[in-house]
């Protein structure tokens, strides 16, 4: 499989984590979006797309995004987590699209980096970049 096109959308504003956006192309028949640059505490590395973890109503089975409290249908009180268990933040998110293999995965990232690098040094944004935005 060849990335056979990656656009860069700079993004900027209050999170500072969050430097970009990307969208990767693949063998010219299939895209990625939303695969996210962010700034480590270690340097940058991408983050691919994904969406909350969504939990149905024990009484309309309505599905609510985690640690909701009531549902967003019926209005109905959703169970609890317990509080003296520690919060997972990975568990509330879910990947769309993935790497299978680290090799690929390592692949993706230094393609994607380097675009972004380039990017930033041309100091000009991509056509479309307020077309892009988190789908949480």
């Amino acid at each position: 499989m060849e990335i056979t096109e990656i656009r860069v959308f700079i993004k900027e504003g209050q999170d500072k984590k969050l430097k970009a956006y990307t969208t990767v192309t693949f063998d010219n028949a299939f895209v990625v979006r939303n695969i996210k640059v962010i700034q480590g505490s270690s340097g940058l590395f991408i983050a691919m797309p994904s969406r909350k973890v969504k939990h149905p109503c024990p009484k309309c089975s309505f599905k609510n995004e985690a640690g909701s409290k009531f549902c967003n249908k019926c209005g109905g009180g959703l169970p609890v987590v317990e509080q003296h268990q520690p919060v997972d933040t990975k568990a509330e998110h879910r990947d769309i699209a993935h790497p299978i293999t680290k090799d690929f995965r390592e692949y993706l990232q230094s393609k994607i980096l380097d675009a972004f690098k380039k990017e930033v040094e041309s100091g000009s944004p991509s056509k479309g970049a307020s077309d892009h935005h988190d789908d949480e």
